[in-house]
């Protein structure tokens, strides 16, 4: 059964992908990308992969979406016909990166087959010691956090580098200047939004807090945890308003949580070296390396938390806040 529902899901996806591709309409294309994400998400729930189906959900089907809604108002609606001349060169390489990718897939081990080269080297010793080293059963959290720490911590500086650079490319200060304008109405008139809205932003403030403090025992961490987040108070701006949103959350809080949230990540390694450990060695923070370890990763993974939240709070209201330069035709 659950083949058939993944087959059957696949063939949505593909769907969605020529849907997506054939439409000349900037508006309809950027509602497929979120139903192609929201598939996608239930893709990761079948193959167990329930952190990476909650990002996606909320990133990819919620913020992004609305990012693009925001951007989709400094352009036409409509998509420019592309020249003529530059069309075949656009299907050789789609040709070619399809055959290459499927050419890829040939050597690719079956789904589940334990003796696939992922689950012969590292893998097992995470699986075989992340709760006695760590105090929890998530290996999911254990290897981002802990086992590859390094590389989470680029992780959170490439979004806070992502941010700033958004923000310099839209010159976003403050939403000041005839380039900005704010919406002080939202949609809080239409009665259905203001009663769904009412009803969702509570419930994903708390669902985004457990998920960044339960992200040891289940599905969840920083990342998913500030996306949520982030996604209740963009909802709150779309009812509300920018004006009002920002009156609530201003872009200097956002931007202080960004670089706090990026810091306290750095701080914790510093404070390791200071105790005599290694850079993000939790081990050194308490007397008890376990719990050491477990108090490491819980305020890295708010660092994260804070550090992303910001970041998608900045690019959307960067983009909400300026005024559209080309008449929707």
């Amino acid at each position: 059964m659950t083949i058939i529902f993944s087959l059957f899901l696949l063939s949505l996806l593909v769907v969605t992908a020529l849907a997506m591709i054939r439409t000349t309409n900037l508006f309809v294309a950027a509602m497929l990308m979120s139903i192609f994400s929201l598939l996608m998400a239930a893709n990761f729930f079948i193959l167990d992969a329930a952190d990476v189906a909650l990002t996606e959900a909320a990133v990819g089907a919620g913020v992004t979406t609305v990012i693009f809604l925001s951007a989709l108002r400094l352009t036409s609606q409509h998509e420019r016909g592309p020249l003529a001349s530059r069309r075949w060169i656009a299907k050789i390489v789609v040709v070619v990166t399809t055959m290459l990718l499927l050419y890829g897939t040939f050597d690719k081990p079956r789904l589940g087959d334990p003796n696939a080269p992922v689950h012969l080297y590292v893998a097992p010793y995470y699986l075989e010691n992340t709760e006695a080293l760590m105090g929890f059963p998530n290996v999911v959290t254990a290897v981002l956090s802990s086992f590859r720490g390094y590389d989470t911590l680029g992780e959170v500086f490439v979004v806070f580098i992502a941010a700033v650079g958004v923000m310099f490319i839209l010159d976003a200060r403050q939403g000041k200047g005839p380039e900005y304008e704010m919406p002080e109405a939202g949609l809080k008139h239409h009665l259905i939004p203001r009663a769904v809205g009412a009803l969702l932003i509570p419930f994903m403030l708390l669902f985004g807090l457990y998920v960044q403090f339960h992200g040891e025992y289940g599905p969840g961490g920083g990342f998913q945890a500030g996306a949520i987040i982030a996604t209740a108070f963009i909802l709150y701006a779309l009812l509300e308003g920018e004006k009002t949103a920002l009156n609530a959350f201003s872009r200097n809080a956002q931007m202080v949580l960004i670089v706090c949230g990026s810091s306290l990540y750095g701080a914790v390694g510093v404070i390791c070296m200071l105790k005599g450990g290694t850079f993000l060695d939790y081990s050194v923070l308490l007397d008890d390396p376990v719990a050491g370890r477990q108090a490491g990763i819980i305020i890295i993974e708010l660092g994260v938390g804070m550090a992303v939240c910001g970041a998608l709070l900045s690019i959307f209201h960067a983009f909400a806040a300026r005024r559209p330069m080309v008449a929707n035709r």
